[in-house]
């Protein structure tokens, strides 16, 4: 079978393209708007579920959690930060629909081993994404807000009280930036796998350059995370076995087109 035959799809015109991709946007825009709405009726409850991490770090520094309290210092400050949380939420929610609809547009110029190649992924991104959420939410928060809830200070002679009163917004951006950070950081076995099936990475490069990857592991943890030592070896330790997946899977797939090739010539042969 040529490999003309593999795709379904006739050539298209370059404006039958254009409404298709405006047809697949507008499907996205609709889920996410959608998800957007939904997330905003219920955006305290969604902050509220946010702030447990903060509640669990309280507990374990020996505080009573009934007694703790986050501030806002601008009227409009937890709007906006209701606003913030909709569109986080929204965009989660909609990434489901948003990914079929990138598939669907793409789908129909790739050959049909392609597709069945290209599927998985679809699948494992948001699965590794949610492993990453799902790390900093039960142990890195928690562990990063009693890190900084041992800074507080009573008063005593010669000294002042300093307590923590975190601003709704800028806990907010915490929790965000590294939910975002952990769940890009998970798509590292997705992104080196996809570009050792196309050849654009091997197992043994990737292997020369590790030292270089820990360097910029920690770069990238200093960038993304607070300035403190836990958050920041909480992002690099994960990165830096992440690569080390990433290199084991594209050694899995190197193994997997050696043994297609193989199958490939021998077929070859028994027809000759």
């Amino acid at each position: 079978m040529s490999a003309e035959n593999d795709i379904n799809d006739k050539p298209q015109p370059l404006v039958e393209h254009l409404i298709e991709l405006r047809k697949r946007l507008v499907w996205s825009l609709v889920a996410f708007f959608l998800g957007f709405l939904l997330c905003f009726a219920f955006a305290k409850d969604l902050f509220n579920i946010l702030v447990l991490p903060y509640k669990w770090a309280v507990m374990w520094s020996g505080h009573d959690p009934e007694k703790m309290q986050l501030i806002y210092t601008a009227p409009q400050e937890f709007f906006f930060t209701q606003i913030k949380i909709s569109l986080f939420g929204g965009l989660l929610l909609a990434f489901p629909v948003i990914a079929f609809q990138v598939y669907s547009f793409v789908a129909p110029g790739l050959y049909r081993n392609e597709r069945s190649a290209f599927l998985p992924f679809l699948v494992a991104s948001p699965v590794l994404f949610i492993i990453g959420g799902a790390i900093v939410y039960f142990f890195l928060i928690p562990v990063v807000m009693l890190f900084f809830l041992g800074m507080q200070q009573t008063a005593g002679e010669g000294e002042v009280a300093i307590s923590l009163l975190p601003k709704v917004s800028e806990y907010l951006s915490l929790i965000m930036s590294l939910v975002l950070a952990f769940g890009l950081v998970f798509q590292l076995p997705v992104v080196t796998t996809l570009m050792a099936r196309v050849g654009l990475v091997s197992s043994e490069w990737l292997g020369k350059q590790r030292k270089f990857a820990i360097v910029i592991a920690f770069i990238i943890a200093a960038i993304l995370t607070p300035p403190d030592p836990l958050s920041q070896l909480g992002l690099a330790l994960p990165t830096v076995l992440l690569y080390e997946v990433a290199i084991y899977a594209a050694r899995i797939v190197e193994r997997k087109r050696v043994e297609a090739t193989e199958e490939e010539s021998a077929s070859e042969e028994d027809e000759a």
